[in-house]
């Protein structure tokens, strides 16, 4: 079986994402997110374990694959968990995909990423943090076991000024949880303020599993939210979205609130693809290209 595959998004028709591969080092995320789909489809999803013979497949999918491929590190477990800090299996695949050009698109909730910043800061990649509060209190509900956003933050500044490109996922906007136009106002600034470039919003999509731990964390909200979601919503590809005049004018705010700081924009799954403003909707045209611009100044010096 292949580590680096296509990034598949289970068919879901409201998906704008570039075509990119996908990988992931690990199995299960131990940041135990309440609104985490992963446990939807992966045996005991909040226990995070290493897939078996990473380096040794990942060399071999990197024989077949293309150089200066879009790779999307990962789009359901964290590469930067806390057993990558033992195991390194991240570092060590960005050590093998950034020298041979790949565009690669680091998605994470974990300071542990500034660790890498001396690989990302050579190649051809960006990072996107997600934060869905920067109060830290309210995320420990909602994360009980990532790193506190305002780790996160300060992660963004130093991966900023070392000239890596960064962007922040706003995801996913809960009402009566995080959608508190202040809350995401200050968010989006303070996100500006460690150097984002961009902003991509998504709404809580939410299936069975993932809502009833949600509405157990947050007993206060239960009874709207349900309702929200199981008699106002719509289902998608077998998750339930909110009402689509709700989310709409949840993404027009942040939306607003990103381009006020001259941020770009854009969502994730949402079916309004006119409210982007930007290259990509995952934040991947944030990506520059050093190593193919390395090499040819390199190749342009050995003419001279």
């Amino acid at each position: 079986m292949r580590l680096i595959t296509k990034f598949d998004p289970w068919g879901d028709p409201l998906c704008t994402c570039p075509k990119k591969y996908s990988l992931s080092p690990y199995v299960g995320c131990s940041h135990s997110c309440a609104y985490c789909y992963i446990t939807s489809y992966i045996p005991d999803g909040f226990r995070c374990r290493e897939k078996a013979d990473f380096l040794a497949r990942l060399g071999r999918d990197l024989a077949r694959l293309r150089p200066g491929s879009l790779i999307s590190m990962a789009n359901s477990s964290d590469p930067y968990q806390p057993i990558e800090a033992e195991r390194g299996l991240t570092r060590s695949a960005l050590g093998r995909l950034l020298p041979l050009g790949h565009r690669v698109l680091l998605i994470t909730k974990s300071d542990l990423v500034v660790r890498d910043s001396d690989l990302l800061a050579k190649g051809n990649c960006s990072v996107s943090i997600s934060i869905s509060t920067i109060d830290d209190r309210l995320a420990r509900r909602l994360e009980p076991l990532a790193p506190s956003p305002s780790r996160r933050l300060r992660a963004m500044g130093l991966l900023s000024s070392r000239g890596i490109p960064c962007s922040v996922r706003v995801d996913p906007i809960i009402p009566g949880i995080n959608d508190d136009p202040g809350g995401l106002k200050r968010l989006i600034a303070a996100a500006e303020g460690a150097g984002c470039r961009h902003v991509i919003a998504s709404t809580y999509k939410a299936r069975w599993d993932d809502l009833r731990r949600v509405l157990r964390a947050f007993p206060e909200v239960a009874k709207g939210l349900r309702g929200l979601y199981a008699e106002g919503g719509m289902a998608v590809g077998g998750k339930r979205y909110l009402p689509e005049v709700l989310r709409r004018d949840l993404l027009l705010m942040v939306k607003e609130f990103s381009e006020d700081l001259g941020l770009s924009f854009s969502t994730c799954r949402e079916g309004f693809p006119e409210l982007g403003s930007a290259g990509s909707c995952d934040g991947s045209h944030l990506i520059p290209l050093r190593i193919a611009a390395r090499l040819m100044d390199e190749f342009l010096d050995q003419g001279r």
